[in-house]
């Protein structure tokens, strides 16, 4: 089983509700790429935060916290638990600890934009060396949003994370599914097997006709990669092993980001998890 069975599974045995924990299921008109659960579990159990979201809106983490809190606390009121489902640990950090999102005044960021990677990375040094020696000089997207963090808030984000405590604002657990790597990494390369035969070219390229190439909504895994194939400028064979390579080492990463962020809990397969609630 994968997670939205095993969501489902948890849900029904303790009155629970779904709600989205990643980034890019919350998008309309974007299933195949972002394995939405089946239209059928929709029909078995409540499931919240999902297809919302218009495409070509940059959605936000501090929309998505202020959306889930709204959410949990609403679904909490109707004495009902609440399985929140997904990997996008940024995000679900964001909105079960005590993250503070400043408002931001808008800043004209040209100056910066202009900037050579290495020119970038000796501002951010000078104003938070504390962040610059964590983001590697050519990570600009990283760099210039700490630089852009400490201009609108008038402190350096370094400032911000310290200023939180990184407390728990809900009674939360934390459970991941114990998998051999290789294992995973088989079940990825099969899903996006899957996924093409589903038709998730053609789910890019309707997207791609309809909104265009930059929304913030295609950077997803599945659709990125795929855009150049819609010009030719990759083959089709290249476009799906690039999917492959890149959904591993996401995975990869959420393995390593959720182990060192959040108090976990390992289960082996569902009906493991629905034995270690019980208790």
């Amino acid at each position: 089983m994968g997670k939205s069975e095993t969501a489902l599974a948890v849900a029904k045995a303790f009155n629970a509700e779904i709600v989205n924990g990643d980034a890019f299921q919350c998008y309309k008109e974007m299933e195949i790429g972002v394995a939405k659960p089946p239209k059928e579990y929709f029909d078995e159990i409540p499931h919240h935060l999902f297809s919302f979201v218009d495409v070509n809106h940059d959605y936000s983490i501090a929309e998505y916290q202020e959306n889930l809190r709204n959410k949990i606390n609403e679904l909490l009121s109707e004495r009902k638990n609440v399985v929140i489902v997904g990997g996008s640990g940024l995000y679900i950090r964001s909105a079960l600890y005590d993250y503070e999102f400043a408002k931001e005044s808008g800043i004209d960021m040209t100056k910066y934009q202009k900037m050579t990677n290495a020119e970038l990375h000796d501002v951010l040094e000078e104003i938070d060396p504390k962040e610059a020696e964590k983001i590697h000089m050519n990570n600009r997207k990283r760099v210039l949003r700490a630089i852009e963090i400490y201009l609108s808030q008038g402190k350096s984000k370094s400032e911000v994370i310290d200023s939180q405590e990184h407390k728990l604002v809900f009674d939360a657990k934390f459970y991941v599914r114990n998998m051999d790597r290789e294992v995973l990494y088989d079940l990825i390369n099969k899903r996006v097997d899957k996924m093409m035969e589903s038709g998730l070219l053609n789910e890019v390229k309707k997207i791609v006709e309809k909104y265009g190439e930059d929304c913030k909504s295609l950077q997803a895994i599945g659709y990125k990669e795929l855009i150049p194939v819609l010009h030719g400028e990759s083959s089709l064979e290249e476009g799906v092993e690039l999917v492959k390579k890149n959904s591993r080492n996401y995975a990869k990463r959420q393995v390593t980001y959720i182990k060192h962020q959040f108090p976990v809990n390992f289960y082996e397969n569902t009906q493991d998890l629905l034995e270690i609630l019980k208790k």
